[in-house]
């Protein structure tokens, strides 16, 4: 089993997956972005529990920036699932003809934010405090692309997106003032926060558009999903366990979530006290369906508003539950 902390991009996902060394029965490989997140930390503390070696599942994870770089792997069919995929996106790709399926919610809320080093700038909500500044987002098609392309339209804002990639290259850019306002996930940032280094202008679900939604979501290719149901039916089964377990008072989730995103016990257990509830990882319902739909056409997302069949044909979480 091999693991991929950081890539820079498809020739090296392809690398590794290609590299695998364990059996393809129960071996489920797997693009999964912005490395360090509580929400997208399931798969890596669930196999530190042995809860996937309990169900029978090896698991092969590669870390992305964002959900540019984890779809396309999805799309090709070196991996099986991407986890935290722009709900926007993955609808995008799929009206635009790709191979991949919904198969489970990833987030529904938002616990990212975006933040500033110039004091000038105290909130997004004012347009005048932004107007001519740039704004970053992770990658195109991601679920912070789509929250950018919320702000902007809601609060009719005059700002440049420009992807930065992920929370530590963002930082690095706002504090060299390549960019005017920055976007991270806790627990990156807060420790900036705290110091006064930065201050906090937005969060992801302010706006209309994305409060209460389901953000971002888990593909499947689609030739996974139907030559290897019944080992991503196990896969499912071992993730909502580990959900479980990531919300119980075993101090072992909260030290083995510390050492993966390298900051204390202490930071760790207020990243899911304060920031994830445990109905932001629920699995199996993409809420505000309806509305992002619509706005996948009017973020340009989609050339078109799905059809009552296309929707069943894309979202298939039944296997989740």
């Amino acid at each position: 089993m091999k693991h991929v902390h950081r890539i820079a991009g498809f020739a090296a996902i392809a690398a590794v997956t290609l590299a695998s060394p364990a059996s393809a029965d129960d071996l489920v490989k797997m693009t999964i972005g912005q490395r360090g997140n509580w929400d997208t930390a399931v798969p890596h503390l669930g196999e530190k529990a042995g809860i996937f070696e309990k169900h029978g599942i090896k698991l092969e994870m590669v870390y992305t920036r964002g959900s540019g770089e984890t779809v396309q792997p999805v799309i090709s069919g070196n991996v099986d699932l991407g986890i935290a995929v722009g709900t926007l996106g993955a609808i995008g790709y799929f009206a635009k003809g790709a191979p991949i399926r919904i198969v489970g919610a990833e987030a529904t809320g938002a616990a990212d934010y975006w933040y500033a080093k110039n004091p000038a700038i105290k909130s997004l909500k004012d347009p005048a405090q932004s107007k001519g500044k740039s704004i970053a987002f992770s990658t195109n098609g991601s679920s912070t692309d789509s929250m950018v392309k919320a702000f902007i339209k809601e609060w009719k804002l005059d700002v440049k997106p420009v992807a930065t990639g992920g929370p530590p290259a963002t930082l690095t850019s706002v504090m060299s003032d390549q960019v005017d306002i920055g976007w991270a996930a806790p627990p990156f940032g807060l420790k900036e926060i705290d110091e006064g280094k930065i201050h906090l202008v937005a969060r992801g679900g302010d706006t209309k558009i994305i409060g209460g939604q389901t953000i971002r979501v888990i593909i499947a290719n689609t030739d996974a999903l139907k030559n290897r149901a019944d080992v991503l039916k196990r896969y499912f089964k071992a993730y909502r366990e580990t959900i479980d377990y990531m919300y119980s008072d075993n101090p072992k989730v909260i030290a083995d979530y510390a050492e993966f995103a390298k900051i204390t016990p202490a930071l760790a257990k207020r990243v899911r006290d304060e920031f994830f509830p445990k109905s932001i990882l629920q699995l199996t319902e993409i809420k505000g369906l309806d509305d992002m739909l619509k706005d996948s056409v009017e973020l340009k997302y989609a050339p078109k508003v799905l059809s009552a069949a296309e929707v069943k044909e894309l979202i298939q979480t039944d296997i989740a539950k």
